[in-house]
């Protein structure tokens, strides 16, 4: 559901902005939505800003994976205040992320168009790995260290787990578990009972087993939690003299004792227990204990990054990687390498394609902005993924890869853009008919499909011998003089092609 499509030239847009080197991060959680601004002089990174508010849009989500209206109201007023912070700031300093709520939730794409609208910014919904490389992200710039480590997050709705060396993740996963649907399920009375905290560690340990080994204690020399609930937690046991903000078993044990002695949510009565945590510490504390107990997790320290900063550095890198106009500053360039060594894509073929596809949205669209330049281009780089699995209808299948791939650096939003700019790669337009709609999508639809069709022969090709001119509504297609007559089979193709638009495209396509 986002738009960055629609975003002009990021390197222009930063010129206008009020708050020239100020970067911008949304982090939407399951129980906080928080607003960070941050600077990053010569590496280093400052903080300008910092909001939060606990929206609890986690807690909003009905029996049949709804997000109810009082919940997306909550989420939709946090973000116009969030707003009225951004002014001045352009779409090239803002990313706003969403994490596991809004990937479980199936009216989802309604509360985005709505919460865009409201926060004047694109939305993009990530995935759980995206998400926890995003964590890991700033937690490495932050709090550097060659030290091997497991770095923990525990979210409303999951939990992250990441292994890492220096700035590098070997291993990101997401579990759905999380302190806000936990404390739901076994907390929902408010009641603290020793049978339900046996029952919510029961259930997060199921849900943790699969990561029983390849995050075992062997793997890491210390353990970092980033973010809320182990803040949170770490704050109380300070404030209580328990420890000096370590999290240790002995402790989280403790803080259990103390809860139960309170019998209930509402009469528990420890120094540095924020409100806005008391109604799903439960749920956090047994988490916490699962993951002690299961990964031999002796010490649990509190981490300075967490995914908002994550999200900063990783704009950072983008807006270098459109500035330098190089590939390999983009994380997103290596994923769609990884993908076509994954998938084995025929990379020949795949540069040819772009090339043409590039020469020929550069000449219709001259002014389109980066992103929508960078994702046809994947598109060409990925169109014949599908081709692993099955020739007859590759297309289809590379579509569907596209859609549902952990791709790192990508949003599930974009992802899917990607995959659906594939799916219209060949074949009746009817499929892709509700994203024709967009007129971006249509011209970059359309360059797609001209480019291979120019490079059907799997040949060396002229990349600049078919030029392609843009007048309302109207595609031109134009070439050296005796080219048709060399190339009578592409030709044929071509004009099968025009027919094809006449029939049911929203653009006029004339040689």
């Amino acid at each position: 559901m986002d738009r960055q499509n629609d975003r002009p030239d990021e390197r222009t847009a930063l010129n206008e902005s009020r708050w020239p080197g100020q970067l911008a991060a949304i982090d939407m959680g399951s129980n906080s939505f928080r607003l960070e601004l941050g600077q990053l002089i010569e590496g280093r990174y400052r903080r300008v800003d910092y909001l939060k508010e606990t929206v609890r849009l986690g807690a909003g989500l009905d029996t049949n994976g709804m997000l109810t209206e009082e919940a997306a109201n909550r989420g939709a007023a946090c973000l116009a205040r969030f707003a009225q912070r951004l002014k001045g700031f352009v779409p090239a300093q803002v990313r706003a992320v969403a994490t596991q709520t809004l990937r479980e939730a199936r009216n989802r794409d309604m509360f985005l168009a709505r919460a865009q609208a409201v926060l004047g910014f694109p939305i993009e919904v990530i995935s759980g790995r995206e998400e926890a490389r995003l964590i890991y992200a700033g937690v490495a710039r932050l709090q550097p260290s060659e030290v091997p480590r497991l770095v923990i997050d525990i979210g409303g709705r999951s939990t992250e787990m990441i292994l890492g060396t220096g700035t590098k993740p070997v291993r990101a996963e997401s579990f759905q578990v999380g302190s806000v649907s936990l404390s739901i399920k076994y907390f929902g009375e408010g009641r603290f009972t020793e049978a339900a905290f046996r029952a919510a560690q029961v259930a997060a340990g199921a849900e943790l087993e699969e990561a029983l080994e390849p995050f075992a204690a062997t793997h890491w020399q210390e353990a970092l939690g980033s973010s809320g609930t182990v803040g949170a937690v770490s704050q109380l046991l300070a404030a209580s003299g328990v420890t000096d903000g370590r999290i240790t078993p002995e402790a989280l044990r403790w803080l259990m004792e103390q809860c139960l002695r309170a019998g209930r949510v509402d009469k528990l009565a420890l120094p540095g227990l924020k409100e806005e945590r008391r109604a799903v510490i439960a749920g956090g504390l047994a988490i916490l204990y699962t993951l002690a107990t299961h990964f031999a997790i002796d010490v649990l320290r509190p981490a300075r990054g967490a995914l908002r900063q994550g999200v900063i550095f990783d704009l950072d890198e983008r807006l270098k990687a459109t500035e330098l106009a190089q590939d390999g500053h983009d994380v997103r360039d290596a994923s769609v390498r990884e993908l076509q060594r994954r998938f084995m894509v025929d990379t020949h073929q795949a540069d040819r394609v772009t090339r043409v596809a590039q020469n020929l949205y550069a000449s219709a669209n001259p002014k389109a902005g980066p992103e929508a330049r960078r994702e046809l281009l994947w598109a060409c780089a990925l169109h014949e993924i599908g081709m692993m699995i099955s020739h007859h209808d590759h297309h289809r299948h590379s579509a569907y890869v596209l859609a549902h791939a952990d791709a790192a650096g990508f949003s599930q939003s974009q992802l899917r853009r990607v995959g659906e700019l594939v799916l219209g790669q060949r074949g009746g337009l009817r499929k892709v008919e509700a994203s024709l709609a967009t007129e971006d999508f249509a011209w970059q639809v359309l360059c797609l499909r001209l480019a291979i069709i120019k490079c059907h022969a799997r040949g060396d090709v002229n990349a600049k011998a078919m030029r392609l001119r843009r007048d309302s509504g109207s595609a031109e297609l134009s070439f050296p003089p005796g080219w048709r007559e060399t190339h009578p089979r592409t030709q044929h193709l071509l004009d099968e092609e025009v027919v094809l638009w006449a029939r049911s495209g929203p653009l006029r396509v004339t040689l």
